[in-house]
Parts: C-alpha cells; structure tokens; sequence
C-alpha cells in the first residue's frame, strides 16, 4: 500500500471513531435526559418539592469546609450569619413565632424561584390552579385565605366566615335531626365560585410555598388557621378512631365504598373556636393518621415541657404567641388529639366584650370599674368560652397604676406586659421543679400588691387563692368554672378541706365568704353571644347574734322548759346548718340589657370608698343614688 494511500485510510478510520464517539455521547445524553413522562410529572408535586426543600436547607445549615474557605471574611461571616438565623428560624418557627415562620417561607419561596425551574405553567402540576374542577376543597380554601391575608392578615379567617355567613347553625348531622356549626365542601366550594379571581405567579408560588411549609415544619392544614385572630383551634376531636374500625362490623361490611368514603375518621377533624361558636371545618382533614400524630407531637414542644408518652399521656404548654395547647394521646385518650386556646389581647378592653347592641351597657361596665377601684375580691366565674380570661385581661386597666400586680398560672396565658407595657407585672408558674405553693411564698417576697389567678382548677390553686387574700395582697381577682355564686363557695370550701387547711366545714365555709366579696358570672347563649348574666354579691351574717334567753324571764316551769327547749334547737341549729351568707344580685341581664336590681351592701360601700379619691367616690355615690334608689 502506498504511503498516500495508507494514510487517507488511517484518516477514514479516525474520522468514523470520532463520529462514532460522538454519536455515542449524543445517543446517551439523548437517552438519559429523556424521563418517562410520569417522571417529570412526579418533579412536580407537593412530596418531590418537600423534598428538595429538606435537602436545600440542610444543605444550607450545615458547615461545608470546603466552601468557606473560599470566601473572604466579610463573605464568610455573612454566610454564618446567615445559617444562623435560618436555623434559628427553623426551630422558633415548630413554636408558634410568625416571624421566624415568615423567615423560613421566605427561604422556601427563594429556592423554589431560583433554583427549582417552577413557572407559571408547570406549577399548576403541584396545585391545579387553571382547572377548579381539579382543586381539592383544601386548594380552595387555601386560595381564598391567600387572598384574604393580602387585604385582611390576620382577620382573613374571620372575614371570609363573616362575609359568606358561615358561623350559622345547620342542620347537617344525626340524619339532618341535630343543629350544629359546621362549613360542608359544598359550602367551601361555593366560596371558591363567588370569590375566586385569577393568580399571579407570585400568588400561586406563595399558596405552593405554604403548604410545603405547613407538610414539612408547620401544623399541617392547620398552620395557617392556628395564626388567625380566632378563640382556638383543635383537632382529633371527632370522627371514628382508627382503631376503632371494626372490619368484622356488619355495618362496615355492608356498606358500599362510597359510604365507607363518607364516614369521617378521627385524622378528620378540623374545629375552631370563633366568636364563641365551636364550628366543625368539614372540609378539611389531616388526611392520616400519621399526620395528625405529626402535629401533636410537635406543637406543645415550646420551652421543652417534656416528653408526651404513654406514661405521661397529655401535656399542658403555652406557644410562643401566648397560646394555650393542651395535647392528649392514646392511652389516656381514645385517640390523639390537640387543642390550641388563643387569647386576643386586642379585644381587652370592656368596650370591646360588652356589646354595643346591650342596652345599658354602661351600667355594667361602670360597676366593674369602681368595684376595681374599691379593691373588692372577685371571682369571675362562667363555662369554658364564655371570655372569662380576655375579661380578667380588661379589668387589670382600672387597677391603681401605682399597685404592683403578681400572676399565678398553670401556663403563661394572660401575657399582660403585652398589653399594659409600663405596668409592674410579674407572673409566676408551676414547673416541674417548683411547686405553685413555693411560688406563691416567693411571691410575697416581690411586693406585690395586687395577685391574680389565671384560673382556679384545682384543690391546691383554690387554697392559693384563700392564701393570697389572707396575707400576700390588698386584693384578688380569679377566674373559676362554677355555675352558681352557691356552688362557688362550696366548690372553693370543699377545695380547703380537701387540702388539709380546714377540717371543720362551717369554718373553711365562714373562711371563704369573708375574703370573697362578688361573682361576676359570664354566659354564651347557642348562637356564641358572650355577657354578663349577673353581678352577684356575697353579704355575710352576723354571726354575734346572742342566743335567745327569753326562759330566764320566765316562772311557769313548763313554760320555762318550752323557751329552754327553743334556745337549745337554735344553738344545735347554728352549730350544725346555720346560714353564714345570703347572696343578692347587684345586676342582672333581661331581656337584651342589664338592670340595676339590689344596691350593693353598707359595708361593701364603706369598705369600697376607703380606696377611692375623693372625686371617685363622689363620682361612685352619685353613680349609686342614680341606679339603685
């Protein structure tokens, strides 16, 4: 072979190698980078972003050497900055902290945007935004409350019940026999018709960005409801257990698929507390039960309260915002279940818990105040809801801004360094190391003037009252459950027995009427309207009354025997059911308005004015010759 020839072979060969290396790659790019199309589809979705976003923020959390030695100073401190306070945010945020929240959305929003290749088409794969037939009654209500916190923040909740007259009573449950609160799918679905209007990008991706955040660190759907300004929030509350499915049951057996879909579970339920209303959310559900247990086992976990276990099957905590959580677990319960009690120092004010639609509202608003003023002892009484709480919160405004205020609570709810900013306020609780009795003896350490109890529920929180108003305040406000000013005193009575303060039951009962001078007792009527029922006063007796000695006076031996045989009942009769108080109502809620009914008693008046200026008690004597003539 010629050398020409020869090497116009060789360069043939190299050429078909060379093509044929590249058609290799090119085969091979082609074939790797063509997904099926159900594996773009599953990039798409709600598990694949939640995902990404874990892998993203550990990645950006966790110190990689590599990196930071490439940075200068200023770049490298920025950046551990940086990592600090996303990890920061990412604990603060499981507590309830908006604002660490807001930080860790914004970082989701940032990396999907950036980093993740959503736009404004292929985001309608993770949510149907474009088809509304598509959309799950959750989409929808996400949609709407999206749009309602644009214009409303945190009220969106309440305008869109308010606005759609939601909070009404249905019949809907026991075959449509029984009246209760509750928003159906249907209803949400004519919601989403009525005020549905198109999304920008940003909106979609922010609605995206929710809930990757509520499924991956917040409260599942829950998580935006829980920050509204509503009363409260619970879940697990309702619906059949999960292991209370009896597959052998006749009436599961029989029933069709499409029934079995209808019969809510207990991972089903979704309530909140509103106006006074307990509303059932029935288009809404936590979907498993594996993420209702997720919720619960996160959401009490603000200053490490310990572990909820089988031993210990409930916890009581506050959040980070103030709100009370209670959280229940099987075996304790039937079910797992969590309940999330907010306080709105917002509507702490009487202005705001008396409605304007009372007529004569300023009467009782007007004797509240002064009975602050006069330093009386008041027992706030009334059913769970009934706003006991936000009314203790108001009443704290007409306290002697010179007095200095103590707090005994189970949890940190009243937070009233919120509202009364440059007040001497100082609160107290039991902790597992320090017993509220040790509390309340340190308190009377901390010159305290005045002392409030967050709520008496227990024997032992009853006899920190009767201590408080004995030696370690000029007075007490409290809050009690008890349905009666009777049933008050006994209930507070029994309480001192029970602890060992008392053992004779006519003094543990004297004890307490002495120290407690008024029950203002708070009702809720089936439509969630919370008022005054009553301001009831508790007058004590004489109880220095000489026995009768009328027989002495007298010669007839049988008639002498007869008037012996009277002295002698009475003193068994005192000695054994003699009445040591009687109540009277001050005011009292009628048809619509309060009413002046009985004046207050001599010597609560006399006792009153001691603590008042002298404008004040000119103002409360002309007050009381006005309405109780």
């Amino acid at each position: 072979m010629l050398p020409s020839q020869w090497i116009n072979t060789s360069l043939i060969v190299v050429m078909v190698f060379v093509i044929g290396v590249i058609m290799f790659f090119k085969l091979t790019e082609k074939r790797e980078s063509r997904k099926h199309p159900h594996e773009l589809d599953k990039k798409f979705t709600i598990p694949a972003l939640v995902e990404f976003v874990k892998r993203a923020l550990n990645e950006i959390t966790t110190p990689n050497v590599d990196i930071l030695g490439l940075l200068s100073e200023e770049e490298y401190n920025r950046h551990i900055s940086q990592r600090l306070q996303l990890k920061k945010a990412l604990k603060g945020s499981t507590f309830g902290d908006r604002n660490d929240k807001n930080y860790v959305k914004s970082t989701i929003f940032d990396l999907l945007y950036k980093n993740y290749g959503l736009n404004s088409e292929n985001i309608n794969q993770v949510i149907p935004f474009n088809n509304s037939e598509q959309l799950t009654s959750q989409d929808k209500f996400e949609i709407i409350i999206h749009k309602y916190k644009k214009n409303f923040g945190m009220d969106a909740l309440s305008k869109m019940i308010d606005n759609n007259n939601l909070a009404e009573l249905k019949e809907m449950i026991d075959d449509s026999q029984s009246e209760s609160y509750i928003i159906t799918v249907a209803e949400m679905d004519e919601v989403y018709n009525k005020e549905q209007k198109s999304l920008s990008f940003e909106d979609m991706l922010n609605i995206v960005v929710q809930r990757i955040y509520q499924e991956f660190k917040g409260f599942s759907v829950i998580d935006d409801i829980r920050d509204m300004r509503i009363d409260g929030v619970s879940g697990g509350v309702s619906g059949i257990p999960i292991d209370q499915i009896d597959p052998d049951n006749d009436l599961m057996m029989s029933s069709s698929q499409a029934k079995m879909k209808s019969i809510p579970l207990g991972h089903d339920s979704v309530w909140i507390f509103y106006k006074g209303k307990t509303i059932h959310l029935a288009f809404l559900s936590f979907n498993t039960e594996a993420e209702l247990k997720r919720v619960c086992q996160n959401i009490y976990r603000y200053n490490n309260p310990g572990q909820l276990s089988d031993a210990n099957g409930f916890k009581v905590n506050d959040m980070k915002d103030g709100s009370r959580v209670v959280v229940v677990r099987p075996s304790f319960s039937e079910s797992w279940a969590f309940f999330v009690r907010k306080f709105d120092t917002g509507s702490a004010h009487l202005e705001e818990l008396i409605s304007e639609k009372d007529t004569n509202r300023v009467l009782v608003m007007t004797l509240l105040i002064y009975l602050i003023k006069g330093c009386r002892i008041i027992g706030l009484t009334g059913a769970q809801g009934t706003g006991k709480t936000t009314l203790l919160m108001a009443l704290v405004r007409y306290i002697h801004a010179s007095y200095t205020i103590r707090v005994q609570e189970m949890t940190f709810e009243l937070r009233l360094r919120k509202i009364y900013h440059n007040r001497n306020i100082l609160s107290f609780r039991e902790t597992d190391t320090i017993t509220g009795q040790a509390g309340l003896d340190l308190q009377k350490k901390t010159d305290g003037v005045v002392n409030l109890l967050g709520e008496i529920a227990t024997d032992v929180v009853a006899a920190w009252m009767i201590q408080m108003a004995q030696v370690a305040s000029l007075f007490t406000l409290f809050t009690h459950h008890a349905k009666t000013t009777k049933s008050l005193i006994e209930s507070i009575r029994n309480s001192l027995l029970k602890t060992g303060m008392f053992t004779n039951e006519k003094i543990a009962e004297q004890q307490v009427i002495s120290i407690l001078n008024f029950d203002v007792h708070m009702k809720k009527d089936q439509d969630g309207k919370r008022y005054i029922e009553r301001v009831t006063e508790i007058v004590p007796l004489d109880l220095n009354v000489d026995y009768p000695t009328d027989y002495r006076d007298v010669s007839d031996p049988q008639a002498k025997m007869e008037l012996f045989m009277n002295t002698t009942t009475e003193y068994f009769r005192r000695q054994t059911d003699r009445k040591l108080y009687e109540v009277q109502n001050i005011i009292e809620y009628q048809d619509g308005g309060y009413v002046a009914v009985n004046r207050i008693s001599s010597r609560n008046q006399e006792e009153m004015l001691e603590f008042m200026s002298p404008r004040e008690r000119q103002e409360f004597i002309e007050f009381t010759e006005n309405h109780w003539r």
